[in-house]
């Protein structure tokens, strides 16, 4: 059920309970166990436009010696619940060791299908993003209520204390430390560090970072309204101007890389203005230009605001324009090693056409 009173009609799949949250529609053809898991999505209903959904099944929730999560992008699912046209009951895959659904009910988290997804997705894209209810027949009383904006769901998914990994890739003896930020960071961010050698220090969302010892700051993806991160945006405006002070007396400015939440809270660090969008771009096939280039890539996105270029203050610059709606994809500092991406050059599930963003950020180090 819409807030506009628009009602679907499906059946459950998966762990029966009423919710409630923000509608939103993911026309990526596959990557439903990486979506599922990525923190960005708390607070969200995902509805999947492409028809069949769970023939892979689901692989198994491994654990890294790292503690990372071998094939999910964090710990648990985070989407409030998954709404599809047609569940497959039978699934087949070297990889799969449950179904969608079994995995859904264990998570406690909702799954239906029978829904016109096209129709929905039609509704979202004239009105914008609504929120909506998931609901029962047989538990008409039990009605949640949906809240999103103004939430900050970055403090709900955020990790609470410091977490150091350790890179086996490393030929150093001292790699390099990359401070990031944890706004819900994807688990495949810190397997593209890891690779590249070096060492990763994740910090709560609202950790003063600039009292620790690092190389290099990493600003990450997460959900909800970037205005809600504060504390988030002071550090970073305090790490800036610490940054062109030492720049003012000749020394090495540290480099810093954001994607996503990270594009748009160095955006508002830097001095910029965030929008939300119409009904967000979230899928694996969003074109993006890099600017004063010929160059296109097609990137994986799930993000639901925006960055208003045209408040940049003059030493900043728009880095990366999307081309169906020419929205502000990421940006970059004229003078110092400071550059963003709204999309997801890790992708994890999705094209990995942008994945040199890493190799550029690690050189600079």
């Amino acid at each position: 059920m819409l807030e506009d009173g628009t009602a679907f009609h499906g059946k459950s799949f998966g762990y029966e309970k009423p919710v409630a949250g923000e509608v939103v529609f993911n026309t990526a053809m596959m990557g439903y166990p990486e979506s599922l898991t990525d923190p960005s999505y708390a607070g969200q209903l995902m509805a999947l436009t492409y028809p069949l959904v769970g023939n892979y099944g689901v692989p198994p929730f491994s654990i890294e010696e790292n503690g990372i999560a071998t094939f999910m992008e964090s710990d648990k699912i985070h989407a409030e619940a998954i709404i599809v046209s047609d569940y497959s009951e039978e699934y087949s895959h070297w990889n799969a060791k449950e179904s969608l659904a079994d995995w859904l009910k264990r998570e406690q988290v909702p799954g239906i299908t029978g829904i016109d997804t096209r129709q929905l997705t039609k509704v979202l894209r004239e009105h914008g993003v609504m929120m909506g209810k998931i609901l029962f027949d047989d538990e008409p009383n039990n009605i949640p209520t949906a809240q999103y904006e103004g939430v900050n769901y970055i403090a709900k998914v955020s990790c609470k204390e410091v977490v150091r990994y350790q890179s086996n890739q490393s030929s150093q003896n001292t790699p390099k430390k990359v401070l990031l930020v944890d706004c819900g960071v994807k688990n495949n961010i810190i397997r593209c560090l890891l690779k590249r050698g070096v060492e990763v220090i994740r910090v709560p969302w609202n950790y003063d970072f600039n009292t620790l010892d690092f190389d290099g700051l990493f600003l990450a993806n997460g959900p909800g309204d970037p205005d809600t991160a504060t504390d988030s945006v002071e550090n970073i405006k305090t790490f800036l101007a610490a940054e062109k002070a030492k720049a003012a007396k000749g020394e090495k400015v540290r480099p810093c890389m954001g994607i996503c939440m990270g594009n748009q809270l160095l955006s508002k660090a830097a001095g910029a203005k965030i929008y939300k969008l119409k009904y967000g771009h979230r899928s694996h096939n969003q074109p993006v230009q890099q600017v004063g280039t010929n160059r296109c890539f097609i990137t994986s996105q799930n993000h639901g605001y925006a960055v208003d270029s045209t408040t940049l203050p003059p030493d900043w610059e728009p880095l990366f324009v999307n081309m169906n709606d020419g929205s502000n994809e990421g940006i970059r500092h004229k003078k110092f090693p400071w550059f963003s991406a709204q999309f997801h050059p890790e992708a994890a599930s999705g094209p990995v056409d942008t994945e040199f963003m890493f190799d550029e950020f690690v050189e600079i180090l």
